[in-house]
C-alpha cells in the first residue's frame, strides 16, 4: 500500500531541503501573522515529509479518491505540520495560503478545518478528539471492506488501506484519547498507526510537571504493536530508522500500532529549541534568521522555495496518479467479479439511499402508548434489513437505548469470544466511553461510505459534548440517540434526569434536535434524518423517551420540525400549546379541557426547533399566527428555549430545577406537568393577551 518499497528507502539531499524549507516556511508563517505555533511544524518536517512523500498512498490531485490513506494530524495547533506537506506535494495550497496563514479568509487557519482545506481529512484542535477521530476512521475502513468486499485476502482489496495519525504529549493526556486507544486494542485495528511525538513539552514547561507514565507500556496493555525509534545524534528525527518503523507498522495487521518518537521542538533554532515559547509563539526574527543561517539559507529571504524542491516534491504528483491508476485497476476487476456489491458501493458512494427503503418504516397504531427509545429500536430494525450501510451501537447501553440493528452481528475482531462477534458485524460495542464515542463517530462520517449512529442517556450527553460541537462544526451526517430523555425516567433520581440538556443542546450551532411526541413521529424523524445526511449533512440529536406514551395519527408534517397536531374546534384558535415529546400528550389533554370550556385550542407538536426554523415564514406563521398572543409551550427542562415562541403573554410549563428519585407518574404531577396547570398556565395567558 506505499509508494516505495520497505527495502528501498532512498534520502537524498533534496529531501533534506525540502525538510528544512518545510521548517522554514512554518517559522516565515508564524513570524509573518505574529502568533501561531512553529515549534513543533519545525521538529516534526521530517517526519511528515516522510509520510506524506515515502510512505502514505494518496493522490493530491483527488483528495477525496476512495482508495487513499487517511492522514490525521490529531494535535491541531501544528497545523502548519500539515500545510506545508500539502502544499509541498501538490494539493491545492500555494506560497501565497501560507504566507495568509491565521488570517480571515485563508486556507490556512489557525487549526486544521475539514471541507476547508483540500487533503484536511478532519477539524483538529481539541486535544485528544484527533486520536478518537483516527479509531473512528480505522472502524470505518474494516466495515468498508465488509460491505463491499469481504472475502478477499488481506492487503489485496481494494478498500484495504491504512490510516496515519500523528498524537502530541497533549493528546495522549486527554482522556478521551484513552478511551479510544482501549477500544482501537480491543477492535484489533491493524489498519491504524500512531506517531507519538514525544517533545516532553507542553504549555507549562516540561511534561514532566503532569505526565510521567510509560506510553509505551499502556498503550501495549492496550493490545497494541509498540516501537520507540531514538533521535539522531544531534537530536533531530532519523528518517531512516522512522520509515523502518512505519513499514512494521503498516505491516502488522492484527494490532494497532504506535511509535514513540523522540524530538526536540523548534529544532534546529539554536536558542528556541527545546523550549515552551517556542510552542505557541513566533520565534522573533533574530531567532528565524539565525536558523536559517543554520540551515544554509538566506536569512533575507522569507518563504523562500528552492525550484528544484518544489518539483522534486510535486512528483507526489505522478507517485498520486500512478497509485490511482492501479487502483483503477484493481476496483475494475473487482466490479467484473462483485456486480451486485459494485451497485451498492456505487449507490452508498453517492450518498443515494436504496429504492424503496421508506416501505420498510414500522407503522404504529394510534392510541397505543410506546416509549419512543422503543420504537426508534424497531425503526433502526427495520431500517436494517434495507440500508446495509447503516450501523452503529451505544456506549454500553444497547438494552436501555434499543440501539441494537443486529442482535446476531456485533461488530468485533476474530478471535473474540462472543457467538455473535464478526469483524464486519453491525452493532458496535463502543464501552462505557461516551466521549470517545462520539469522536469515533465522526472519524467514522469523515471516512464515508457508511452511515452512523450511537446511543447513550440524554444526561451523558455533557460527557459528550464537545464531540457533538466537533459534529457540528463539521457539518457530518452522525445520529445520536439519545434515551430518558426528562423526569420520566423516574427512581434514578437527579443524576441521570436530564434538565438543562434540550436548551443546552440547541445552543450548538448546526446541531438538530429532536424530540418525537410518539412511536409515529420517532419513524418519519428517523426518516427525515436519513434523507437530510443525504442532501444536507448535519448531525442530528434524537431525545427519546423510556416511558410509554400515547400514539397519535402520523403527519409527515414531523419532517417540517412543528406541525398542527390538534385544531381548535369552535373558530380560530384563542390560544395556542406548543409541546415536545412526552408533554405532547399533557397538551393534548389540556386541549380538552379547554375545549369543554369554550376555549378553542390548538395544540403544536415541535419535535425539532430547528427544522421548523428552516420553514418559510408563511409556513410558520400558518403554524403559529402572530396574531394569537396567547401561547403556552410545555417541556420537562428547563424553559430557556421557548421564550421566543410564546412571547410576552405566553407562559412556559418548565422544569427550573433538578428533579428527584420517585417514578414519573409522581415527578410529573410535582412539578406541574398535569393537563390541569397547562389549563391554568393558559388561562393566565389569556388575561394577559387580552391585557
Amino acid at each position: 500500500m506505499s509508494t516505495q518499497p520497505a527495502d528501498s528507502f532512498e534520502w537524498t539531499e533534496l529531501d533534506r531541503r525540502a525538510v528544512d524549507t518545510a521548517r522554514l516556511l512554518a517559522a516565515d508563517a508564524v513570524q509573518r501573522v505574529g502568533n501561531g505555533h512553529p515549534g513543533t511544524a519545525m521538529s516534526l518536517a521530517p517526519a511528515a515529509y516522510t509520510i506524506f512523500q515515502k510512505v502514505m498512498r494518496h493522490d493530491p490531485a483527488d483528495p477525496e479518491w476512495t482508495g487513499r490513506d487517511r492522514f490525521v494530524l490529531s494535535p491541531g495547533h501544528t497545523s502548519l505540520t500539515l500545510y506545508t506537506q500539502l502544499y509541498l506535494a501538490g494539493y491545492e495550497l500555494e506560497l501565497d495560503d501560507l504566507k495568509a496563514f491565521r488570517t480571515h479568509g485563508s486556507k490556512t487557519p489557525g487549526h486544521p478545518e475539514y471541507g476547508h482545506t483540500a487533503g484536511v481529512e478532519t477539524t483538529t484542535g481539541p486535544l485528544g478528539q484527533g486520536v478518537a477521530n483516527a479509531v473512528g476512521m480505522a472502524m470505518a475502513a474494516r466495515y468498508e471492506r465488509g460491505l463491499f468486499d469481504p472475502d478477499a485476502p488481506e492487503g489485496e482489496s481494494p478498500f484495504d488501506h491504512t490510516v496515519w495519525a500523528v498524537v502530541s504529549d497533549g493528546d495522549l493526556q486527554e482522556g478521551v484519547s484513552a478511551e479510544a486507544s482501549s477500544l482501537a486494542g480491543h477492535q484489533r485495528l491493524g489498519n491504524l498507526v500512531f506517531l507519538y511525538d514525544d517533545n516532553h513539552i507542553s504549555i507549562e514547561g516540561d511534561t514532566a510537571t503532569a505526565f510521567s507514565e510509560d506510553v509505551l507500556k499502556r498503550y501495549e496493555a492496550y493490545g497494541w504493536h509498540v516501537q520507540r525509534i531514538a533521535p539522531r545524534e544531534d537530536g533531530d528525527v532519523d528518517v531512516h530508522a522512522l520509515y523502518a518503523a512505519l513499514k512494521e507498522a503498516q505491516a502488522e495487521t492484527g494490532r494497532p500500532s504506535i511509535i514513540a518518537m523522540r524530538t526536540i521542538i523548534a529544532w534546529p533554532a539554536p536558542n528556541a529549541r527545546n523550549t515552551e515559547a517556542s510552542h505557541g509563539s513566533a520565534l522573533g526574527e533574530d531567532e528565524v534568521a539565525a536558523t536559517k543561517r543554520l540551515l544554509g539559507f538566506d536569512p533575507e529571504k522569507t518563504f523562500e522555495v528552492a525550484d528544484e524542491v518544489l518539483a522534486h516534491t510535486r512528483r507526489a504528483l505522478d507517485r498520486g496518479a500512478e497509485a490511482h491508476a492501479a487502483w483503477d485497476k484493481r476496483i475494475a476487476a473487482w466490479r467484473g467479479e462483485n456486480a451486485e456489491r459494485a451497485a451498492t458501493f456505487d449507490r452508498v458512494s453517492k450518498g443515494e439511499l436504496p429504492a424503496g427503503w421508506e416501505d420498510a418504516l414500522p407503522v404504529f397504531e394510534p392510541g397505543k402508548a410506546v416509549a419512543t427509545r422503543a420504537a426508534s429500536g424497531k425503526v433502526l430494525q427495520a431500517l436494517g434489513a434495507v440500508v446495509p450501510e447503516l450501523w452503529g451501537g451505544s456506549a454500553d447501553l444497547a438494552g436501555s437505548n434499543n440501539t441494537t440493528i443486529d442482535k446476531a452481528s456485533s461488530f468485533l475482531p476474530e478471535g473474540n469470544p462472543l457467538p455473535e462477534a464478526d469483524p464486519y458485524g453491525r452493532t458496535i460495542h463502543f464501552g462505557i466511553r461516551e466521549f470517545s464515542m462520539a469522536a469515533e463517530m465522526n472519524g467514522i462520517a469523515l471516512h464515508g461510505n457508511t452511515r452512523i449512529y450511537g446511543g447513550t442517556f440524554l444526561v451523558f450527553s455533557d460527557y459528550m459534548r464537545n464531540a457533538v460541537r466537533m459534529s457540528a462544526l463539521m457539518q457530518l451526517p452522525v445520529t445520536y440517540v439519545w434515551t430518558h430523555d426528562s423526569i420520566g425516567l423516574g427512581e434514578d433520581g437527579p443524576t441521570h434526569q436530564p434538565v438543562e440538556h434540550l436548551a443546552s443542546l440547541r445552543a450548538i450551532p448546526g446541531l438538530n434536535v429532536v424530540r418525537p411526541a410518539d412511536a409515529g413521529e420517532t419513524a418519519l424523524a428517523w426518516a427525515e434524518i436519513l434523507r437530510r445526511h443525504t442532501t444536507d449533512p448535519a448531525p442530528h440529536g434524537l431525545a427519546l423517551t423510556r416511558q410509554g406514551v400515547p400514539t397519535y395519527e402520523a403527519n409527515p408534517d414531523v419532517a417540517r420540525g412543528g406541525y398542527v397536531l390538534a385544531e381548535a374546534e369552535g373558530g380560530e384558535p384563542q390560544v395556542i400549546l406548543i409541546a415536545t415529546g412526552s408533554e405532547v400528550h399533557v397538551a393534548v389533554e389540556a386541549r380538552e379541557q379547554l375545549q369543554a370550556t369554550g376555549v378553542p385550542t390548538r395544540v403544536v407538536s415541535m419535535p425539532s426547533v430547528e427544522w421548523f426554523e428552516e420553514q418559510p415564514r408563511e409556513y410558520r406563521e400558518r403554524v403559529l399566527p402572530p396574531s394569537v398572543k396567547a401561547r403556552v409551550a410545555v417541556e420537562a427542562g428547563i424553559g430557556l428555549t421557548w421564550h421566543r415562541f410564546v412571547g410576552d403573554a405566553g407562559r412556559i410549563v418548565s422544569l427550573e430545577h433538578f428533579g428527584a428519585s420517585a417514578d414519573a407518574k409522581t415527578l410529573f404531577a410535582e412539578y406541574g406537568f398535569t393537563p390541569q396547570n397547562v389549563v391554568a398556565a393558559a388561562r393566565e395567558s389569556l388575561a394577559a393577551a387580552r391585557g
